[in-house]
């Protein structure tokens, strides 16, 4: 238990480590942080309340039109409006929530809580769990915390800013959304003809957002 527990949180912590780095000017309270990992854990449990409104998509064989709707509305749809929700519930009153930055801060830390939860219920359900907890280290938890960035990045945006509050407000969930569908929609392709194109483009798609990601943190770090 003490190697699943590691391989599905370490990761998460390397994850929160950096981003704490990146506040380091004037870092949140720990009790903060903490309260934003927890709130994390629990929209675990409410995106898959949300997800029971769907079906079950593993109780059959899903064609490739379905796996992809299933990408958006079983995981993306749910998993993004339960980790916004959590969010908006833990700054909407902090008097701590005061830079740009912070969004940012709080969003990945939520969303780690929420990617920490799901691996460890990943591998508590995997055959091979090393595997899927190293493979799932260098995918999985950087893509939530990408998405995160997202969220918090338009979040801070809407907060912050004077013009255009309303459409960064949409954009603090659809862009997550779409990143997070795209990413579990190209890894639910499953034809052998394309497999290794649909493997590079999914290749590119990450980096691409991982070097979006960086740039963003490094933009509102400059608003400090």
């Amino acid at each position: 238990m003490a190697v699943l527990l590691s391989l599905a949180l370490v990761p998460v912590f390397v994850l929160f480590i950096y981003i704490h780095r990146k506040d380091s000017k004037n870092p949140e309270p720990i009790s903060m942080l903490a309260k934003a990992f927890l709130f994390g854990v629990i929209s675990v449990f409410i995106s898959l309340t949300i997800t029971t409104f769907f079906g079950d998509s593993e109780a059959a064989e899903l064609d490739q039109t379905e796996a992809i709707l299933d990408a958006f509305f079983g995981a993306a749809f749910p998993e993004e409006f339960a980790k916004l929700l959590m969010l908006w519930l833990l700054v909407r009153k902090s008097k701590y929530f005061d830079q740009p930055i912070d969004a940012i801060v709080y969003a990945t830390c939520v969303s780690l809580g929420f990617a920490g939860l799901e691996n460890i219920l990943y591998l508590m359900d995997a055959d091979d769990f090393i595997s899927v907890g190293l493979l799932r280290g260098v995918t999985s938890v950087p893509a939530h915390f990408c998405f995160a960035v997202a969220m918090g990045y338009f979040y801070a945006l809407a907060h912050f800013g004077e013009k255009l509050n309303f459409w960064y407000k949409l954009m603090a969930y659809f862009v997550p959304v779409t990143l997070h569908g795209i990413y579990d929609a190209l890894l639910s392709v499953s034809d052998d003809d394309y497999f290794y194109i649909i493997s590079i483009i999914w290749v590119i798609f990450c980096c691409l957002m991982y070097k979006k990601a960086i740039k963003r943190i490094e933009k509102l770090r400059e608003k400090e």
